[in-house]
This record gives C-alpha cells, sequence and structure tokens, in this order.
C-alpha cells in the first residue's frame, strides 16, 4: 500500500502515489456512501471510470452498486499454455489470419447463429428479463471479441513455452444488462430513497428488493456467457494453431479470471458485497492474469490475500491518457516503428488504432512494483502477435 486519504467517511487505502484528480473525486464519492463498508481499495492501474474509478474495490452492506460493476460484466482475461517453446514469423502471420477469420471482432458478430450448447444455462428464467430478451442477438455474439482494449495475443513466457491470451467480456448483452439495472436503480432512489447519488452516478439496489434480486440473476448469467465468449474465442484459436503447426501441439488448462462483477465475501469478520471494477480476485495463491499493454509484458501471478485490498489486484496496466488523448499524442510513424523493432505482429494502421499504442497505458513494471503485497509474479510473457479490438 502507498496512500491512505483519510479526509472522507472511511479511508480510501491506495497501491499507488499519484492518482488523476477525476479518479480521486470518485473514489471519495465512493467513500461517502452511506453503506460503503470500513475501507474503499484503489489499485495501482486506477483511472477515471463511469461513476466508480476503473481498478477499484468497494465493498458494501447488502447493496448493490451497477455502475461499481460497469457496463461489460464479467469482462476479464483467460490464458493457455501451449506444449510450443518456439514459432517462426510466417507461422504467427499465418495463424493470425485464420483467427481473423474464425473470430470477429470490433462491432463484427458471427454471420450464422452459434449452437446453444455453448451458451450458459438460462436457470431462473422468471428473473432474466434483459438476457431473454437479448439472447437471440447473444448467439450471434459470443465468440467474438469487441473493441476497445480487448485483445488476442500470442505469447512467448519466461518458463519458456508459447502461451495464449484472450481479454473480453459479455458483449452486449452484459451492457443492456447495466443499463437497465442503472436505470431502475435511479428511479427507486428518487422515489423512495435517496436521489443525491445521482449526480455521482451511484444509483443503488436496496436490499431486499427484487431488483436487487434480479441484477444479481442477470449478472451471474452475464459473468457466465463472458467466460463462455472467452472459452469458445480460445477454442478457435486453439484449433488456428493446430492447422499450421499441427496435430502434435498439445493445450493446457485455460486460466480464466474476470475483473467486472459483484459477489458476497466475507471480510474483517462481515459477509460483505465486494464490488470489483477493473479488479481480480487474488486470494492466497489463487492464479490470475495481469496483461499489460500489447507492446510490454503481461504477467501469470499467485494471490497473496491481502486483507486490505480485500484480496485484490490489478486488473491490468490501466490507462494514463484518455483515448481521445492518446490519438492526438503519439506519432503514428514512430509507434508502428517502435512495435516492429520489438517483432511484434500488430494493427497499427492508422491514427484511429493509436487509441490502444502501448504509451497511452502506465507502465507494467511500476504497477506490479506497488503490489508486490497483492501478487507474486510466476510467470512473464513477452507480446509475439497482437489482434486488438
Amino acid at each position: 500500500m502507498r496512500r491512505i486519504i483519510t479526509t472522507e467517511r472511511i479511508p480510501i487505502k491506495m497501491w499507488l502515489e499519484d492518482i488523476e484528480s477525476e479518479a480521486e473525486r470518485q473514489a471519495k464519492n465512493l467513500a461517502n456512501l452511506p453503506f460503503a463498508f470500513r475501507h474503499i481499495a484503489i489499485m495501482p492501474d486506477c483511472h477515471e471510470g463511469y461513476g466508480m474509478p476503473i481498478g477499484a474495490v468497494l465493498a458494501t452492506n447488502d447493496v448493490i452498486v451497477p455502475n461499481a460493476v460497469g457496463v461489460d460484466i464479467g469482462c476479464g482475461m483467460s490464458a493457455v499454455k501451449t506444449s510450443l517453446t518456439g514459432i517462426s514469423k510466417d507461422e504467427l502471420k499465418r495463424i493470425m489470419g485464420r483467427i481473423r477469420e474464425a473470430v470477429p471482432v470490433g462491432f463484427r458478430h458471427h454471420k450464422k447463429r452459434q449452437d446453444e450448447y455453448l451458451m450458459p444455462e438460462l436457470g431462473d428464467i422468471d428473473r432474466l428479463k434483459v438476457v431473454l430478451e437479448e439472447y437471440e442477438s447473444a448467439l450471434y455474439q459470443v465468440g467474438t471479441l469487441g473493441g476497445g482494449n480487448h485483445f488476442i495475443e500470442i505469447q512467448q513466457a519466461s518458463d519458456g513455452f508459447i502461451w495464449i491470451m484472450v481479454h473480453s467480456g459479455s458483449r452486449n448483452i452484459g451492457k443492456k444488462v447495466a443499463d437497465y439495472y442503472n436505470r431502475r436503480a435511479e428511479m427507486i432512489n428518487e422515489s423512495g430513497f435517496s436521489s443525491a447519488e445521482k449526480s455521482k452516478e451511484l444509483a443503488f439496489l436496496p436490499p431486499d428488493s427484487s431488483e436487487a434480486s434480479d441484477y444479481v440473476a442477470e449478472m451471474t448469467y452475464c459473468q457466465n456467457f463472458a467466460i463462455a465468449n472467452r472459452k469458445l474465442m480460445m477454442r478457435n484459436v486453439m484449433d488456428s494453431i493446430l492447422a499450421v503447426i499441427g496435430k502434435s501441439v498439445s493445450f493446457g488448462e485455460m486460466i480464466d479470471i474476470a475483473h467486472n462483477y459483484a459477489r458476497i465475501e466475507t471480510h474483517f469478520g462481515s459477509d460483505v458485497i465486494v464490488h470489483r471494477k477493473g479488479a481480480t480476485s487474488a486470494r492466497i495463491n489463487e492464479t490470475g492474469i495481469i496483461p499489460g499493454s500489447q507492446g510490454s509484458v503481461s504477467y501469470i501471478v499467485s494471490g497473496l490475500g491481502n486483507p486490505e485490498s480485500y484480496m485484490s489486484c490489478s486488473h491490468g496496466a490501466g490507462r494514463r491518457m484518455s483515448r481521445h488523448k492518446a490519438q492526438k499524442s503519439f506519432d503514428l510513424k514512430e509507434v508502428i516503428d517502435s512495435m516492429n523493432r520489438q517483432g511484434i505482429i500488430h494493427g497499427i494502421r492508422n491514427i484511429k488504432d493509436l487509441d490502444e499504442a502501448p504509451g497511452a497505458y502506465k507502465d507494467i513494471n511500476e504497477v506490479m512494483e506497488n503490489q508486490k503485497d497483492l501478487v507474486t509474479i510466476l510467470v512473464e510473457l513477452k507480446p509475439l502477435a497482437v489482434i486488438k479490438g
């Protein structure tokens, strides 16, 4: 831990020295919520979000805050170790070409409806109002990457093996659920509870309300959909490798960890609802994934179970500038030349792509140094080829 802010209702414990002013304002809003528990935890990759900073952990007494989970419910990382110890540039290019054919990126979806067995079980359908409305569309979206900072990456690891990493979430179904329940929370707060938090974008669902129960059910489905989405993409990436390299390649068990969700956990002797938005669980010996940028290393880590962070850690390097600022700040040729010098196969082609330039992100080495009390590094992974959303 690097700093503690003690000026608000409850402390804000931070795993970074410098925090941007808007993210600090949002953290203080969290600390002043009447139902916020014990302290707020701010991870070293923290930056401004919508309502709640990205890279933050909020524990509450019985209350759910949809914006403390965010619009990409269940977004997370998957990683798989292959039996390969090397791969040629030509093989990489052919593999990436096959992946692009198999995995739609950006706003694109599959042209054909995917098999329903790929989808999570619906469970209590009486509580899945939004999910049921979006289910048919989701059958075309499962196994698609999406946009923004989502990616597929092939990496060379410090353990000598080639790894695959996928970052994606619940696509449009998660956004629809998030937006619907945030609107419901705003309406409930204005009509009978408090409208004070609306301007802070932290409307909440009261305990024991049907809306809270419905949100938990729909959020859980979206988390499971996000996992199914990553699994299908990972399968298609593995099939692409097999098609190019041959059947001699084998693959390890998929590591998967989410960084946008809420769940009941026990901390400091109390059962609380822990909201992680751009933060991952890091319980003792829990395996996690912390990616850098497309031009820097990523990590497989093991959690240390630090109670002060609610047993959490960062979900990545974290942005240090907005997408618009990145597009205006970097020289396209310089960024491309830098990626080429590192030998990374990438998709940076025009100014728009600079929103995901490596320099738009914090230094992953500093981020990892700031959370040495949260995780220990197991494997370091260097990017070889990247597909960005």
